[in-house]
């Protein structure tokens, strides 16, 4: 009698399932990250910055230093948006550091001193003061730290929003100039890249002009922000905040290569227009750190970057409280 052996059913299910599970924990290992968080300055209050470190680090141990916005009264190091982008650039390879700083307009002596709107301008450039020197002592501190950090001093790329884009381009300009408010920079160190977007240079000077060439520079901005102005905002005889097209044009005049990206139909939106610009971020950054720097002029839209309330707010309905 010939017995026949019944083949047991294929599994598909359960096979699909393993494979399933194979690729999510390859996706877990390649976009895993470690977070630790340092202090870099000890006054009378601590200022910490957190390092994420991705699984896998791009070849060229370049790093991220990343400042968060807020008008220089809120915001945090470890908020929702600095959470993304950290997430975003870690993924890439790069090792994200995210600072804190001094918020200068919720310094209530200054505010108390400062109350009239002639005398806001010097609030304002205390605020950004103070967030140039806590972020150049950020800097100094991971440069000093960055074998243990395995990152490349050199390859150090800034990047910030609003509050945070200000104070990148703030710093750049201030260690371009020799101004005080950078000098806890190492000597001779320089950006890789700057990244602001939606910001801007506070100077008390009618014409705004770079002592030294500034780091390769993406700007990025909204030609309706009124927030942080896409062109200019200030009393006359007083400080004004340059934006991103008086500082095109400056750069333009004294034939610095950048690129320079605007926006139609959009204000303070751009501020926040990430992950959803990493690719740009990263073409940016690759392109500055294989060296070649060029220039571009270009308008931009994106689908996913739309006018909301931020588009109709001036810098005044920001500071209302």
């Amino acid at each position: 009698m010939q017995h026949t052996m019944k083949k047991k059913p294929f599994q598909t299910s359960a096979l699909l399932a393993l494979f399933v599970l194979v690729l999510t924990l390859s996706s877990i290992r390649a976009t895993a990250q470690t977070k630790e968080t340092y202090p870099f300055v000890e006054r009378d209050s601590t200022l910490y910055l957190d390092v994420h470190k991705p699984a896998v680090p791009r070849a060229d141990k370049a790093a991220v230093l990343s400042v968060f916005g807020g008008g220089f009264f809120t915001g945090k190091r470890d908020d929702s948006y600095q959470s993304a982008l950290a997430d975003s650039l870690v993924a890439r390879g790069f090792t994200v550091i995210s600072i804190d700083y001094r918020l200068g307009m919720t310094d209530s002596l200054m505010i108390a001193e400062n109350s009239s709107l002639l005398k806001a301008d010097r609030l304002f450039q205390y605020s950004i003061d103070i967030a140039t020197e806590d972020c150049a002592a950020a800097i100094a501190w991971v440069v000093a730290h960055a074998q243990a950090l395995d990152i490349d001093p050199n390859k150090i790329v800034l990047t910030g929003s609003s509050a945070g884009a200000i104070t990148i381009l703030q710093l750049d300009y201030c260690r371009t100039n020799n101004l005080p408010q950078a000098s806890a920079l190492p000597e001779g160190w320089k950006p890789a890249a700057s990244i602001p977007y939606a910001g801007g240079i506070m100077c008390r000077k009618r014409d705004l002009q770079y002592g030294s060439d500034p780091a390769p520079t993406l700007l990025l901005h909204g030609k309706k922000d009124k927030i942080v102005a896409y062109k200019r905002f200030g009393i006359p005889t007083h400080a004004k905040l340059f934006g991103s097209k008086t500082l095109d044009k400056v750069m333009k005049r004294q034939e610095i290569p950048h690129w320079f990206i605007r926006f139609d139909g959009i204000g303070h939106e751009v501020a926040s227009w990430f992950p959803g610009s990493v690719d740009l971020f990263c073409c940016f950054v690759d392109q500055c750190l294989s060296g070649r720097v060029s220039s571009l002029d270009a308008d931009m839209s994106d689908s996913q970057l739309k006018p909301t309330r931020w588009t109709n707010m001036n810098v005044f309905d920001l500071y209302k409280r």
